[in-house]
């Protein structure tokens, strides 16, 4: 696999030409207030983006917010982030109000060197996401239009056939940016050889989200810790009551057969934090995974599984983890969570946090990022990179 990166198209020069940047700034926004809650998918692109304006080029940056029906919606509009990104960038970002459109025509051609535009949110346009190839071929014709060169700096997207991931790097140079190259330098190797004991930590709600990742990963780890809302279904599958917790029926004998043939690979909770209700305010106590009362839920791991799970990474030399323990969001149901991600923190190993909610949990719960090998910006592209997966993005970028 070959792939230009950022620093062989600077070295050509950028000064003076349109450089078509792909981010993700899917942050997300408050619903009351439109602020935005948490900017680090913003953060991540500034490495790219402030060498391509050192470098004297005219930015043009695009990216989807949101899942939007193929037509402008003002919840959507990546308006706030044009402003989040120009305190970051020290200069202002000028905003085009739609994608293709007459204001982003405008925008992109009153760029003087060494400026940024942001695009109004690419899934305002059907053509996006268009399943049809000359609808989306269409599209990404127009975008192409605005740059000389082509950065794709979205590993959040990588794993989509979009029109701004796969179709637009076949009508311009491109190249990878600098958190593209990054990420994909980190999962390689984790899916190379992995330092070894290699110990994977997968949290989340669904069993049937991560059952690829799980039968990837299973030959190839020493061993597997699960927890959140999915432990439930291999509890399940172990013959427990699990009381009214989130439950996928159809995926516990699923779970039984992946139990059989993990050769104790397969780590599950000793004990959770069972509530009577969703709630951040519930009524709740910590009982044994093998006796959740028929009337209660499961919203955390408890500590003696903090500790279990702790004691497993504590040999580990290289650790992955995608997934929160529990219902962080709520700090009656956080401590799975934090504890977990503290423990990784204090091991010797190579550190991988899988995106997604992780990322989000590593900065609500206020700890410390740069503890971390690596935070991904990807939750669905770093898991299917490491089922194997082609992913669409990168192969439009290999020559």
């Amino acid at each position: 696999m070959t792939i230009r990166t950022l620093d062989d198209l600077l070295a050509e020069g950028v000064s003076g030409r349109r450089v078509l940047v792909r981010a993700d700034l899917n942050v997300p926004l408050d619903k009351q207030t439109g602020q935005i809650t948490d900017d680090g998918r913003i953060r991540a692109v500034l490495p790219t983006l402030g060498a391509l304006v050192q470098g004297g080029a005219k930015v043009v940056v695009c990216s989807h917010l949101g899942r939007p029906k193929g037509a402008p919606d003002p919840q959507y509009s990546l308006r706030p982030v044009a402003g989040r990104l120009g305190e970051l960038l020290g200069a202002p970002v000028h905003f085009a109000t739609d994608t293709v459109g007459d204001s982003a025509r405008s925008t992109v051609e009153a760029l003087a060197d060494g400026q940024v535009a942001l695009l109004e949110n690419l899934r305002f346009n059907k053509g996006e996401t268009s399943k049809d190839d000359a609808e989306r071929g269409a599209f990404a014709d127009q975008l192409a239009g605005f740059g000389e060169a082509y950065v794709d700096d979205a590993f959040g997207a990588v794993h989509r056939r979009h029109a701004s991931v796969y179709d637009v790097p076949a009508r311009l140079p491109h190249v990878a940016g600098r958190l593209v190259l990054r990420e994909v330098e980190v999962l390689g190797r984790l899916t190379g050889e992995p330092e070894r004991p290699y110990v994977v930590i997968l949290g989340g709600s669904k069993v049937s989200d991560k059952l690829a990742v799980i039968e990837a990963l299973l030959p190839k780890v020493d061993r597997l810790l699960i927890g959140g809302g999915m432990c439930f279904t291999f509890l399940k599958a172990q013959g427990h009551e699990v009381g009214t917790s989130l439950l996928e029926e159809e995926m516990v004998e699923t779970c039984r057969n992946l139990l059989e043939r993990s050769e104790g690979k397969i780590m599950l909770p000793v004990d959770v934090v069972a509530a009577d209700a969703f709630a951040p305010d519930a009524a709740h106590d910590t009982v044994r995974a093998d006796g959740i009362p028929s009337h209660r839920l499961g919203l955390d791991i408890g500590p003696e599984t903090v500790a279990g799970f702790a004691a497993a990474l504590s040999g580990a030399k290289t650790v992955f983890w995608n997934g929160p323990m529990g219902v962080f969001e709520m700090p009656a149901f956080a401590n799975g969570t934090r504890g977990v991600a503290e423990a990784i923190t204090k091991t010797d190993a190579f550190t991988v946090v899988g995106g997604g909610d992780s990322a989000a949990a590593v900065r609500a719960l206020g700890l410390d990022e740069s503890s971390f090998g690596h935070i991904s910006t990807g939750g669905g592209a770093s898991l299917e990179y490491l089922e194997g997966k082609t992913l669409p993005g990168i192969a439009a970028l290999e020559d």
